[in-house]
């Protein structure tokens, strides 16, 4: 995106912070981790370009598209003229990426965030979930899919609430 002299990568960071996932809207794409990195170029004539690197949850994401418009869509109203969006795919993408507050804001949704990391090897049926509505952790499995592919549903054997749990990948 051409720079204006007022704006700043810390800016663009700023703005970033205010995007959120169309399919998760209480998490912007800073707390989700898909953007990778803002920086300024610099082309041979010495114009300075934005450039935003985003990785998406995974390949074939149907989110991305909606992402990346919202991304030029921002940063246009907030004076980038133009520039670019470069899709990441390496390293791919992993829930151990989404911010801490980002984790508080899916309880706060009532999601359970991930538990353990990527590249533990624990199934979905040995996992000790917490329920995000009355924090027991006497759930179980439902399904090994819940309202997205990133997702599963749990039961709460306490409250008796269903639950999506955001698994780790």
């Amino acid at each position: 995106m051409i720079i204006s002299e007022n704006i700043s990568i810390e800016k663009a960071w700023k703005l970033l912070e205010d995007i959120y996932d169309p399919e998760i809207p209480v998490l912007s794409i800073t707390d989700l981790g898909i953007v990778r990195d803002v920086k300024i170029a610099t082309s041979t004539s010495g114009e300075k370009t934005l450039e935003i690197a985003i990785t998406p949850t995974y390949s074939g994401c149907p989110a991305i598209d909606v992402i990346v418009f919202n991304i030029r869509m921002a940063l246009l109203q907030s004076g980038f003229k133009s520039g670019k969006i470069i899709q990441q795919l390496l390293p791919a993408w992993t829930t151990d990426w989404i911010t801490e507050k980002g984790k508080e804001k899916l309880k706060a949704y009532g999601i359970a965030p991930p538990v353990g990391k990527s590249f533990d090897k624990i199934y979905l049926e040995e996992l000790e979930v917490e329920c995000p509505l009355c924090r027991s952790k006497n759930t179980r499995l439902i399904s090994q899919f819940g309202s997205t592919a990133c997702k599963a549903l749990y039961q709460c054997n306490d409250c008796k609430e269903p639950f999506d749990y955001f698994k780790c990948h």
